[in-house]
């Protein structure tokens, strides 16, 4: 299909100015032209480039509005036509039929008019104005690959890229105006779904509203091929700034396209609910009190991090206990009461990756076994609730298995990972329930086995449920994710050493708290970064806390109460999603 070499792309970061079309259309047009002429085959530019972005009507923003295909397509059909070159057009649509106004964006090509997209998800300025995206998420078969295109506030829903990526994307372009938020996603977004994605931002002011620059092109290995300077507001600049990176087809098919295969879209038929504000309301009421006792007591968590001896069991139970113990002081000393404790995925055994099928089956066991007996002792001695790994073995199936234990049920509650890795295959059948539990001081739990994390749609799922907190028991060794390679400032504060995008955007798109413990070293290398991840980093609400890379260690976290009216939430969350789109993630549709 299409080009097999590398080509260019070039990102245009355009400041447009309020209410000046003519203005800004010339000056775009330069822009795009001098990049065509330098060899771009994809350029993409920003959010409402033609018009600026604040209108505070329909009234205000018609007389900027064109259709799509209409006379702004045509002026940019001819430079595409001109230079052998696609372009993205971030602009204000009108529909002729109508009336009805849309934040769009226009994709051209050598041939012409391809195609358009309408902001789905939108943010609360373009709601004065804007009808909601009516045409779902499309991509398009091009000459350079498959494109689709997002709008800003999109990339805080997981969905709207994950869509694209089922569909068969290669490139998502992605037109905003961004104070930080929406640019800080799409490094996860291009790892988690094997996609080229570039970002193209504003780096000027309007109204108060400062976007920062920042723009990035991101390979679909989660790398920065290239990105322009953070802009600060005392720095804010109107002159353009045109970004350049190379996009190799060769890297289309790549490591998240193939763990792609292993989604089970019969699972996710949840993400389709979508919860209005009658059961929020119940949800709520039903988790007042357990949520009043948890933050007046001031509650932690502890995060046991070890390089496990693999296949001893009882070396592994005394490094738990000796940690255990730590973690009990530590607790001690920070004036708070130890409620929770999390070991890392495999807790007893360690990775077996390196052990055979046979000496795998003699490490099981039945859940109510010596493994669980022993865990549920430590349990009630320190009157905790503990959240391990195992092999289970149920009849003749062997299951990678999370267990919680609380110190006053003899319930086991337990979670098995579904989506299997290569090295979980050879010995685990896969599991077929997302898991959510409700723990006494914690509040509704959500549990994920290790690499089940890659697929976006388990969060989703936990998410949509109301889950307090989402918990990960892991043994990553780098086989997925990146560490976060974001602008320093891009944050309120800056990001903790060892930050990696999965476990980072799990807890964002979610917007539920989230724990990881992980091993250290092994065979296999594991990469430690045991950590908390919070809901909103950027803008200055609860911040992630992340242990050492190699360091046997117990990461104390005192809870804190979730998030209520902040700017984005998990309510806000869910009001907003716009499920009607969603059903390619449910969909059996052949890669």
């Amino acid at each position: 299909m299409g080009i097999k070499h590398p080509f260019k792309t070039a990102v245009i970061e355009f400041n447009p100015q309020l209410n000046q079309l003519d203005n800004n259309m010339d000056n775009l047009l330069e822009a795009v032209t001098e990049a065509a002429k330098n060899g771009a085959k994809l350029i993409v530019t920003p959010e409402m480039a033609t018009t600026g972005y604040h209108y505070e009507n329909r009234q205000s923003i018609l007389p900027f509005t064109d259709t799509i295909p209409g006379k702004t397509t045509k002026r940019f059909e001819e430079v595409a036509k001109l230079y052998d070159t696609h372009i993205v057009i971030g602009m204000a649509e009108v529909d002729v039929e109508d009336g009805l106004c849309y934040n769009s964006a226009a994709l051209v090509g050598p041939t012409g008019y391809i195609g358009k997209y309408r902001k789905v998800h939108q943010w609360a300025t373009e709601d004065n104005w804007a009808h909601w995206g009516d045409l779902g998420i499309p991509v398009y078969e091009t000459s350079i690959g498959r494109i689709a295109i997002i709008i800003c506030m999109d990339s805080s829903y997981f969905e709207s890229a994950r869509i694209v990526a089922v569909k068969g994307a290669d490139i998502l372009c992605f037109p905003t105006n961004s104070t930080g938020g929406s640019l800080s996603m799409l490094q996860a977004w291009a790892e988690m779904n094997g996609l080229y994605v570039i970002g193209a931002n504003r780096s000027n002011t309007e109204t108060d509203y400062h976007m920062v620059g920042a723009s990035a092109v991101w390979s679909p290995l989660g790398r920065k091929l290239a990105e322009t300077p953070y802009v600060e507001e005392s720095q804010a600049r109107d002159e353009t700034v045109i970004l350049y990176a190379d996009i190799d087809p060769a890297l289309f098919e790549n490591p998240a396209k193939k763990r792609m295969e292993k989604r089970k879209p019969d699972l996710y038929s949840d993400l389709m609910l979508h919860v209005g504000p009658w059961e929020y309301k119940k949800s709520i009421n039903t988790l007042e009190q357990i949520s009043t006792e948890n933050y007046e007591k001031k509650i932690s968590t502890a995060l046991l991090q070890y390089e496990p001896v693999i296949g001893d069991k009882k070396e592994n139970l005394k490094k738990i206990k000796r940690l255990l113990a730590d973690a009990a002081v530590k607790a001690k000393e920070q004036k708070s009461e130890l409620s929770l404790v999390i070991c890392p995925e495999l807790s007893l055994t360690g990775p077996v990756n390196s052990l055979s099928p046979e000496e795998i089956r003699k490490l099981s066991e039945p859940i109510h076994g010596v493994t669980v007996r022993d865990m549920r002792r430590l349990s009630a001695e320190y009157q905790i609730n503990i959240i391990f790994g195992m092999i289970e073995r149920e009849e003749n199936h062997l299951y990678n298995t999370v267990v919680l234990l609380t110190p006053e049920d003899d319930i086991v509650t337990k979670a098995r990972k579904i989506h299997l890795s290569e090295a979980d295959e050879r010995w685990a059948s896969g599991g077929w329930e997302i898991v959510i539990a409700n723990v006494t001081d914690i509040g509704r739990v959500g549990l994920i086995v290790g690499s089940d994390a890659t697929f976006p749609e388990v969060a989703g799922i936990i998410a949509v449920k109301r889950a307090d907190v989402i918990i990960i028991p892991s043994c990553w060794h780098g086989e997925f994710g990146e560490i976060l390679a974001l602008p320093e400032k891009i944050m309120e504060n800056k990001f903790p050493f060892n930050s990696m995008t999965t476990w980072d955007a799990t807890a964002r798109f979610s917007q539920t708290k989230t724990l990881i413990a992980n091993f250290i070293g092994t065979d296999i290398g594991c990469k430690g970064g045991s950590a908390l991840y919070t809901p909103d980093p950027i803008y200055g609400s609860d911040m992630p806390v992340v242990a050492s890379s190699q360091n046997e260690e117990v990461l104390i976290v005192v809870n804190s109460k979730m998030e209520q009216n902040w700017w984005f939430d998990q309510h806000k969350l869910l009001l907003s999603r716009r499920t009607i789109f969603y059903r390619p993630l449910v969909k059996k549709i052949k890669m």
